[in-house]
């Protein structure tokens, strides 16, 4: 091809010089024309999946036999993370990864177009403590938040604890934190890695000083002080090996006291009977309650009460795990609580801790058409957050349930935090929408108004964009809303290219956020769209459950549907529409890959929970069997196996671009779902696209990622994407 273009680039030379001018112009446009097509050609031929070569992959003789059903598992052996055939494997996966990647002339200009933008200070709402304010800030481009104290709202910020300080390369992350009630003493959580296993570590916060103390193996925990110490969950040291695969047993609440040994904590609460439930722990403002919240799955809890000033027994308030509740305080020994008890959209209830007895509780705010997502109790008063139509409203009550007044937002967003204390006037709040970042607000709650307290200044127009709600039809006649963000004045003509994004699982709402990286699709004349589908909470439980278990499926096809709609009105077509989902979402996006892959252009499954036979057998799935169902019960095996992403891909399909994305560190959904599905993706399809795999290393699900690396991943993102919609970015040379 470089001999052929050499020919042709030699002969228009030559005639030019026995041309006039106006020929030799276009002449030399012919040339510019020629260069490029080159090089589009060239690219094309080296990133094309006839000459990329996967990594051979062995297979195994597996097989499993459910309910009469044979079926192959030749891949289980990538189960085995600790394996050095499995690590070389990784390593000959990304190989093949970073060389396609490095391949794309314009991803480096990506990177640094998102670095600039990444690069402005941001705030998370403070907490009010022993009189001080205490928050994470980041300077834009720190890989990891840094904790500030400052004393009053208008003081100067100093660093209490500088997690970048803590490694080289950002990896180590500040988790959880709590200041002791007298101001003394910070508890903080670190993660290494990106794993879910957490230490903590003790501050005392006059002298500066780090203490000795340190736990491990924590894990899903709160850090609620008492006295001179606190208390935390942790599960038994796992086995060697086991670290970040083992299933999570045991859970236990323990009591430490400062300046103690952690073999010496004092064993609070556990249950040997059930293994496979867990237990956290809440100390009321006081220290006069201790809550112990019970859970066996991801759905519902369990709530325990205990007088700390009495030598009482734990009281059980709730029988059964068919329902949530959250504490939130109590005054004058009445718990105020959170519950969907009888209520999907969720209430707020009193209940007495002298007349504990359900028929005793009374509702302060009922349940309403929107959905209580939130309540803080602060200046004697109740703030409420609540969803409406999956965007965020706030309200403010007094004790009795009494309306007061609204808070206005500025604009359709989410509130994602509010910190407030029952004996102090100021309560904090954040609040961010699809096109600005978080900016925290102060709310006096004597006024009842806000202000600003904090405000980032973005370098990025963002009054050119325009948010927009739709509501579209799925295939069973549900109405489905849909966020749709872009450039004002976008021309529908099905050319833009277009990324999909939703969750659909696990109660979890999808309210409008900001994100940066989404910055780069929409100053490249792109379109971002986030579908509210079925198995998230944006409607309540009813509309959680309308997409759990064996309705599964509508999760599905809401998102089918609203790919759909995106094409059909002109947003975009199915060559420059491309889909991700993370976790859950991973499912989502490979399961639909499987259902529909004519719609799409481009495809990200990360993090994804991708084998649903064989889940519940690593570190926290068995949570999640509430959630899919279980291969151990027929009814839900056939279920699983019709629609599980990896025992559903097949060598009849053409698949779009397939870039997972998975980190080595991921003990929530380890990276073993991954493996095996892109191993069984690469084997059996046969056409022309592109189906790797990027594994991140010292990476997790997604807690605690570096800066660093959160921009490194999202070029690549791009690239991938851009590449594969045949969409050249402004920032192309």
């Amino acid at each position: 091809m470089r001999i052929i273009y050499n020919f042709i680039l030699a002969l228009i030379f030559m005639i030019s010089f026995l041309m006039n001018k106006e020929k030799f112009k276009l002449l030399y446009m012919i040339r510019k024309a020629l260069t490029i097509l080159l090089v589009a050609l060239t690219f094309m031929v080296s990133c094309n999946k006839r000459t990329i070569q996967y990594p051979e992959t062995r297979k195994a003789d597996q097989k499993d036999v459910y309910f009469g059903v044979e079926v192959v598992d030749p891949y289980r052996w990538l189960e085995d993370d600790k394996s050095a055939e499995t690590e070389n494997w990784v390593k000959a996966q990304n190989q093949v990864t970073f060389d396609y990647l490095s391949r794309i002339p314009y991803r480096e200009k990506i990177k640094e177009r998102l670095t600039q933008l990444w690069n402005f200070e941001t705030m998370q709402t403070p907490v009010k403590k022993a009189g001080k304010l205490y928050f994470l800030k980041n300077d834009g481009l720190q890989n990891q938040d840094v904790l500030y104290m400052q004393n009053t709202p208008d003081g100067e910020p100093v660093v209490l604890l500088d997690p970048n300080k803590l490694s080289e390369d950002g990896t180590v992350a500040l988790g959880a934190f709590e200041v002791s009630n007298d101001g003394k003493y910070l508890a903080y959580e670190i993660s290494k890695g990106g794993s879910d296993w957490q230490e903590i570590l003790v501050k005392n916060i006059e002298t500066g000083e780090e203490l000795p103390d340190n736990i491990k193996w924590v894990k899903f925990s709160k850090i609620s002080w008492y006295k001179d110490g606190f208390f935390y969950s942790r599960y038994d040291e796992p086995a060697s090996g086991e670290e970040l695969s083992g299933v999570n047993k045991f859970h236990k609440v323990f009591y430490h006291k400062i300046g103690t040994l952690s073999q010496d904590d004092k064993l609070i609460y556990n249950n040997q009977e059930f293994p496979l439930r867990n237990y956290s722990a809440q100390v009321s403002n006081d220290e006069k309650y201790l809550f112990i919240y019970e859970t066996q799955s991801t759905n519902g809890n369990n709530l325990y009460v205990k007088n700390l000033n009495k030598d009482d027994n734990f009281v059980k308030l709730t029988t059964g795990f068919n329902y949530d509740y959250t504490v939130l305080d109590h005054v004058d020994d009445n718990l105020f609580v959170i519950t969907n008890y009888n209520a999907p959209k969720y209430k707020l209830v009193r209940i007495n801790v002298n007349t504990l007895d359900v028929g005793n509780w009374i509702d302060i705010i009922p349940e309403k058409k929107d959905v209580l997502s939130s309540c803080e109790l602060a200046g004697g008063k109740v703030i409420a957050s609540y969803m409406c139509d999956a965007y965020s409203k706030l309200e403010t009550y007094d004790f009795k349930g009494n309306f007061l007044s609204e808070i206005k937002l500025p604009a359709t967003g989410s509130v994602n935090q509010i910190n407030g204390t029952n004996d102090d006037n100021t309560a904090f709040y954040s609040f961010r929408s699809f096109t600005a970042p978080s900016t925290v607000f102060m709310y006096d709650l004597a006024e009842l108004s806000s202000k600003i307290f904090f405000e980032p200044k973005l370098d990025f127009d963002t009054e050119n964009y325009e948010t927009k709600q739709v509501f579209f039809t799925s295939k069973d006649g549900t109405k489905i809303p849909m966020f749709i963000i872009h450039k004002k004045g976008l021309e529908l003509n099905g050319k833009n290219p277009t990324q999909l994004y939703a969750y659909g699982g696990f109660n979890v709402s999808q309210l409008p956020s900001f994100s940066v990286e989404r910055l780069i699709l929409l100053e490249n004349g792109g379109v971002f769209a986030l579908a509210n589908i079925r198995g998230g909470g944006e409607y309540g439980e009813n509309w959680h459950k309308a997409g759990v278990g064996l309705n599964k499926q509508n999760v599905f096809d809401d998102f089918i549907a609203a790919s759909e709609y995106l094409i059909n009105e002109g947003y975009t077509s199915p060559k420059k529409l491309s889909v991700r989902g993370g976790s859950n979402g991973g499912l989502l996006i490979g399961t639909v890959l499987n259902q529909r892959p004519d719609l799409y252009a481009v495809a990200f499954p990360e993090v994804g929970v991708m084998d649903m036979l064989r889940f519940h057998l690593f570190t926290i799935g068995w949570a999640w069997v509430d959630e899919y169902g279980s291969s151990k019960d027929s009814i839900q095996f056939e279920n699983l196996y019709n629609y599980s992403p990896l025992h559903n891909i097949s060598d009849r399909i053409d698949y779009p671009a397939v870039m997972v994305i998975t980190a080595d560190h991921d003990d929530r959904v380890v990276p073993a779902h991954s493996f095996k599905y892109i191993a069984t993706l690469q084997e059996k399809y046969t056409g022309n696209n592109p189906v790797l795999i990027r594994i991140q290393t010292k990476a997790g699900h997604s807690a605690g990622k570096p800066t660093s690396m959160k921009i490194e991943e999202a070029a690549d993102r791009w690239a991938f994407a851009f590449y594969n919609m045949n969409v050249e970015p402004i920032y192309a040379e």
